[in-house]
């Protein structure tokens, strides 16, 4: 009997070696434009699989978009995380986030345009089936990911958690090939409630398969322990935080079938 238990023991002990979650910096480009993505999926797993598109919040790519892309690694993704900004380019203060966030969201043509551009190194991936992609996004990435569906990316589905809503080109809904989920706060003062009405007229007329699930008392950035600067309208809600991540796991569970 103890022989048996140590050739159990020693068996999954070598399945745990061997299951590794392996990550990498990407460098691609934009244009004429460096960007500098990174790259999260399990060795463990043969063949092809789903891959998930993660796109950053106002700070730029971070550690924090880095741990969601081994979150979807140990899921059983590739993930990868776009780069919108630039390689090298990570505000570091709030007014410089600001600046550079605000680039994009008046220049939806240059957003789409690099955002694409990750999707585009995504699908690339010999590990990737083309055709079972999703993205995600957090408060401007959650914007950037509505944008990259607006655009007419033939993907399976994007989750906006905390995005805005606003859309300069509402017609754009008729480009629209993939599901729709967006996850909002029910108090995020940051959500403009004319965004929200004029979101949901925009996903009717167009007849997009869409769903927003509103949060009791979560505020803007609830899946964020550090937002990355202190305001009351921006806090991080655990509850929150774990019933839109599932939400996001039973949305895929759908759209990769």
């Amino acid at each position: 009997m103890k022989m048996i238990l140590l050739s159990i023991l020693g068996a999954a002990c070598a399945i745990s070696v061997q299951a590794k979650i392996v990550t990498k910096t990407i460098d691609y480009k934009q244009g004429d434009t460096m960007l500098e993505g990174y790259l999260a999926y399990d060795d463990s797993i043969s063949g092809k699989r789903p891959g998930v598109l993660v796109v950053h919040q106002w700070l730029g790519l971070t550690d924090y978009e880095k741990h969601r892309a081994e979150q979807l690694a140990k899921l059983g993704y590739v993930a990868f995380c776009a780069d919108i900004y630039g390689k090298g380019v990570r505000p570091k203060v709030v007014s410089e986030a600001g600046a550079e966030s605000t680039k994009y969201k008046t220049d939806r043509v240059l957003l789409r345009a690099r955002v694409n551009a990750g999707l585009a190194e995504l699908e690339k991936n010999p590990l990737v089936d083309s055709k079972r992609i999703a993205a995600i996004g957090y408060c401007f990435g959650g914007t950037t990911v509505l944008e990259l569906a607006l655009s007419g990316a033939a993907i399976a589905g994007v989750v906006s958690f905390h995005g805005g809503l606003d859309a300069p080109s509402p017609g754009d809904a008729n480009n629209i090939k993939c599901k729709v989920l967006v996850q909002a706060g029910a108090d995020d003062p940051f959500q403009n409630p004319n965004d929200l009405a004029a979101f949901e007229k925009e996903m009717r007329d167009a007849k997009v398969d869409w769903e927003i699930t509103f949060y009791g008392g979560a505020v803007h950035s609830f899946t964020q322990p550090d937002p990355g600067f202190v305001n009351p309208g921006a806090h991080y809600n655990e509850k929150a935080d774990r019933r839109s991540w599932q939400a996001m796991k039973d949305f895929f569970a759908e759209i990769f079938k």
